[in-house]
This record gives C-alpha cells, structure tokens and sequence, in this order.
C-alpha cells in the first residue's frame, strides 16, 4: 500500500493543509497553476472538472505519488461566483449575495493514484446570508479577507457573522471536509495513520 509520505496536495490553501496536518499525514504542496477550462455549465460537473484537471496537472509533474486536489465554486440564481478580480467585483458578488438570499457551496475533492486512477466526490451545502450593513462591506473590502476567495468570502471568517449553513457539511464550504477525504482514502486504499 502506498505510504502516507507520497501525498502531493495541489493546492496552497491553508485550510486543506491544516485538514491534513489534523489526520497526521505527511505530504508536499504543489499547487496548481490554473482551474483548466470550464467543461460544463452544470456546478457539480464544472467543480469536478476543475478539481481532476488541478489533479492531473501536478500529477504530470510528480510520477508515483498520490495526487490530492480541490475546488470550491458558489452558485445561486443560475449566476457563478468565482475568484472576485478587484474590491469593485468582490461588492458586486457579496451585494448579490445577499439579493439572493440563499446559495449553494460546491466542493470537489479529488485523488489520483500513482496509476492514474481517480476517486473523486462531490459536495454542496446550502448557505444563507443576510443583508450587510454598507459601512462593514466597506471595511471588510479595504482588507483582503475576500481575495481569492470563490463568491469573496470565506465562511470561517468575517462573513460568519452574515453567513450561515443551512444544509450541508459547514467544511465543505470552508473548502475540503474531513469526512470526504477520510471518504477517498477509503475508496482507492490510501492508507493513513492519522485514526
């Protein structure tokens, strides 16, 4: 069986660095240089689609080692919140946000064995945001809490006070569950010593 040493997470977030670090394992990041192109307007086949390209990418570069990747997408109203590209972009988002009321968190999680094979799940959980008052938004977007962040949030953070999980795994909008990657390793045979 493969050692847990072999683990490459394509990805430089802290928090999945911190999910692993939390089930003792030991692994190298490299993250990926892009989401690859958008394969699908459905949410859960375009989040799996970018976490597998992420995945594979690295994997190109890192013969026989396992390959996690991930990727969070935020969709409501039958609109896309990605990546904001300025402080103008991130308003627009959170402003939406809050005219929709309720939205959907996508999470894939994918791992890529050393032969290629790929065991890949994906989750959404239901989140609700409240109206923000314009003199928080304006504080909030002078910082850089929203940048990088898919929808310009992140739950864990300063949006908590004005979002929260409805329905769904809360880690999955943070950006990777526990229980989905303990799900993975279950299902390609990874074995890890963190139980």
């Amino acid at each position: 069986m493969p050692a847990s040493s072999s683990l490459i997470l394509a990805s430089s977030s802290p928090r999945r660095q911190g999910l692993l670090r939390r089930l003792n394992i030991e692994f190298s990041i490299h993250p990926a240089n892009s989401d690859g192109p958008i394969l699908s307007s459905d949410p859960e086949l375009r989040v799996a689609g970018h976490a597998l390209f992420k995945a594979r990418e690295v994997a190109a570069e890192h013969e026989k080692c396992w390959v996690l990747a991930g990727d969070t997408l935020v969709y409501g109203d039958g609109e896309f919140f990605t990546k904001p590209d300025d402080s103008s972009h991130a308003r627009y988002m959170l402003q939406r946000l809050q005219d929709i009321g309720e939205h959907r968190v996508y999470t894939a999680s994918c791992l890529l064995s050393p032969q290629s094979e790929v065991f890949q799940l994906v989750e959404h959980a239901v989140v609700s945001f409240q109206s923000i008052p314009d003199s928080e938004l304006d504080i909030y977007l002078d910082g850089s809490e929203w940048s990088d962040k898919a929808g310009a949030y992140a739950i864990q953070g300063w949006a908590g006070q004005f979002a929260s999980c409805i329905t769904g795994d809360f880690e999955t909008i943070v950006g990777m569950s526990e229980v989905t990657v303990k799900k993975l390793f279950a299902m390609s045979g990874f074995q890890f010593s963190g139980e």
